[in-house]
């Protein structure tokens, strides 16, 4: 299973190429890295999605507050004409928007809590992939320097070129291709050690006796509302 993976790996990385330099190590780690820089990519791009996902709750969130401070001053105002039933209308709105509200700071909760998530996992995943980076490149230096000296070598000792060749070549590409899997493999363990779990959207199924329930609930706050009201517009007209 290992053997075929990784001449799996060696096919991609020489898709264009003949079958006889697909052992090239040099490639190989500049395909692993391609790849490891697409993953990054794509948390980045996670990350930029729950940012924008969390202003937009935001937003939403402060024009519903805005939204139920309009109607409270509307519910002051319909006292003061004596439209105790404008007020009453006005003090539900705005208990119904108090419902939402709670809804979307419970979301923007969550996105935080995915968002620093995120943030940790791109700044590792960083880390990993520029150390990978500087290690590829100098393997890649390392590995041409041996091939500098190996024909050196060939010309002044008169060994055959094809011997050499083969023998180097695939001793190399195995000590790299190794090199090459555990460095991935560390990538993969932390990206899977850093999976996020997208937030479950919360149970709203109630029973009758539930909905009765917050419905009273509801209109007891309204009532208490009123009379809140109440006692301030008597007190600013007797004032």
């Amino acid at each position: 299973m290992g053997l075929l993976s990784r001449m799996s790996t060696m096919f991609k990385a020489k898709v264009s190429h003949a079958l006889d330099q697909a052992e090239n190590p040099e490639e190989t780690l500049d395909y692993s890295y391609q790849k490891q820089l697409e993953l990054l990519q794509n948390v980045r791009r996670g990350l930029a999605d729950v940012v924008s996902s969390k202003k937009r709750l935001e937003m939403q969130a402060a024009q519903l507050e805005q939204n139920a401070g309009k109607l409270e001053e509307e519910a002051k105002q319909a006292l003061t004409m004596q439209r105790e039933d404008l007020a009453t209308a006005a003090l539900q709105r705005k208990q119904a928007i108090q419902s939402q509200l709670d809804g979307l700071h419970s979301q923007l909760a969550s996105l935080e809590q995915q968002q620093a998530k995120l943030t940790d996992t791109e700044r590792a995943l960083t880390t990993k992939v520029e150390s990978f980076r500087t290690q590829k490149e100098v393997i890649k230096a390392q590995y041409s320097a041996a091939q500098a000296q190996v024909k050196i070598g060939e010309a002044t000792s008169g060994l055959s070129e094809q011997f050499a060749d083969v023998g180097l070549a695939v001793q190399r590409a195995k000590d790299r291709t190794e090199q090459m899997q555990a460095r991935a493999s560390a990538i993969n363990e932390l990206v899977d050690a850093g999976t996020l779990q997208d937030a479950l959207d919360p149970d709203a199924s109630q029973d009758d006796i539930q909905k009765q329930l917050n419905k009273l609930s509801a209109d007891q706050n309204v009532t208490a509302e009123l009379e809140r009201l109440k006692a301030q517009t008597a007190g600013g007209g007797g004032s």
